[in-house]
C-alpha cells in the first residue's frame, strides 16, 4: 500500500485508531466506571445504536487509506462483544494495517487468547492495578480476584499475543503502595509493566490533582529498588516513556499525561461504539460517522470527511490542563476506551 500521511493543524500525523466495540464492562473500576454513576439503572447503548463489525471494518479500512497503521480494540470490555474474534479477523485482513491490538481487563481473556491469536490479533494490553487482592477488588469493585487476571496474562503469552503489556493506573492513597510489588513481579517476565498517572478523563471519577502520583516520583521509587535507564521511543507518538532495568530484567513504561504531557506527538483518533470519532481522549464532543455509514455515503465521501476532521484538529488538552480546564465537558473513558 502506498504510504499516506494525513496531518492535523499542528502537523501531527494520523497513525493510530482506537476502536471501542462496546460501552459495557463487567468491572466498575472507580477511576473509570464508578458504581455511583454506572449503576443498575444506567442506560447503555442499544444494539442498533452500536456499529456492526462490518461498519467498524469499513471505517478502519478507510482510515488505513489516510495513514492509520495501528488499530487497538477497546471498550468498555471488548470481550463482552459476542463473536468478537470475527471482527478481529475482518480487521486483520485489511491491507496496510501493521498492528492489531486489544486492551482488556482480562476477566474473559484466558479461554479466548488462542482463538484471538488465530483470528489475527497481534498483541494485548491487560489492565491490573495491584497484586494485592483486597486493593484490586476494591478498585474493580466487583470482587474480581488478581489470580484470574494473572492466569489471563499467562494465557495471552502462551498464545503468542506478545509482548503483553500490563497497565496499572496509580492513584495516591489507593494503590500506590503496590507499585514496587508489581514491578518486582513483572521483572524477568517478558511482559512490560506500564505505570499510568491517574487522569481526569470524563466527569464521573472525582479526579483531583492531589490523587496523582507524578511520573518522576514513580521513576525514583523504581530506580531506588532496581536501577533503570531511559530507552529511546520505539516509534513517533509512543505514549509511554520507556525504561529498562540495568540488570537486564526487561522494560518498564511510564505514561505521564498529567505531569509530562505528550500532546505534541499524539497520533491517535478514537471511535466510540456508537460511531462517534473523537480526536482527543479529553474531547467534549465527537463527530458522527454512523450517520454517514447508514445514510449511504460512499468510501470517498467518508474518507474526505475523516481527512477534514483530522486536518482541523487542534487538541492539546493535557498541555493546557489548569484551573481553566476543570469542569469542562469531557467524554467518559468507558465510551472511547482510554
Amino acid at each position: 500500500m502506498q504510504e499516506t500521511t494525513t496531518l492535523d493543524s499542528l502537523q501531527r500525523p494520523l497513525r493510530d485508531l482506537r476502536v471501542s466495540v462496546t460501552d459495557r464492562c463487567n468491572f466498575r473500576c472507580t477511576y473509570c466506571m464508578p458504581k455511583e454513576v454506572f449503576g443498575r439503572d444506567y442506560v447503555f447503548l442499544r444494539r442498533d445504536q452500536i456499529l456492526s463489525f462490518e461498519e467498524i471494518a469499513r471505517l478502519a479500512r478507510i482510515a488505513v487509506g489516510l495513514g492509520v497503521r495501528k488499530v487497538r480494540l477497546t471498550g468498555g470490555e471488548p470481550l463482552l462483544r459476542r463473536d468478537f474474534e470475527k471482527l478481529v479477523a475482518m480487521l486483520a485482513a485489511i491491507d496496510g494495517l501493521d498492528d492489531l491490538a486489544m486492551t482488556t481487563n482480562g476477566a474473559l481473556l484466558a479461554p479466548e487468547a488462542g482463538i484471538l491469536k488465530a483470528a489475527g490479533l497481534d498483541r494485548v494490553t491487560v489492565s491490573l492495578d495491584s497484586l494485592d487482592d483486597a486493593t484490586f477488588k476494591a478498585m474493580n469493585d466487583v470482587d474480581f480476584p488478581v489470580g484470574r487476571v494473572l492466569e489471563a496474562i499467562d494465557a495471552a503469552a502462551a498464545a503468542g499475543l506478545t509482548p503483553v503489556k500490563v497497565d496499572m493506573v496509580v492513584k495516591r492513597g489507593v494503590n500506590d503502595a503496590s507499585v514496587l510489588a508489581m514491578a518486582d513481579y513483572f521483572r524477568h517476565s517478558g511482559h512490560v509493566l506500564r505505570l499510568i498517572e491517574y487522569m481526569d478523563v470524563g466527569a464521573s471519577n472525582g479526579w483531583r490533582l492531589a490523587d496523582v502520583v507524578p511520573a518522576a516520583e514513580l521513576v525514583a521509587q523504581i530506580d531506588a529498588a532496581w536501577p533503570i535507564e531511559p530507552v529511546a521511543p520505539a516509534y513517533y507518538g509512543e505514549v509511554a516513556e520507556r525504561y529498562r532495568y540495568r540488570d537486564g530484567a526487561g522494560e518498564l513504561g511510564i505514561i505521564a499525561s498529567v505531569s509530562a504531557p505528550f500532546c505534541g506527538a499524539c497520533t491517535r483518533a478514537r471511535l466510540s461504539a456508537d460511531g462517534e470519532l473523537f480526536t482527543c481522549l479529553f474531547a467534549g464532543r465527537g463527530h458522527d460517522l454512523r450517520a454517514l455509514l447508514r445514510n449511504g455515503a460512499d468510501d470517498e465521501a467518508i474518507s474526505a470527511h475523516l481527512r477534514t476532521i483530522w486536518s482541523a484538529r487542534t487538541d492539546r488538552y493535557s498541555e493546557l490542563r489548569s484551573a481553566d480546564t476543570i469542569g469542562l465537558e469531557k467524554v467518559e473513558m468507558s465510551r472511547i476506551g482510554g
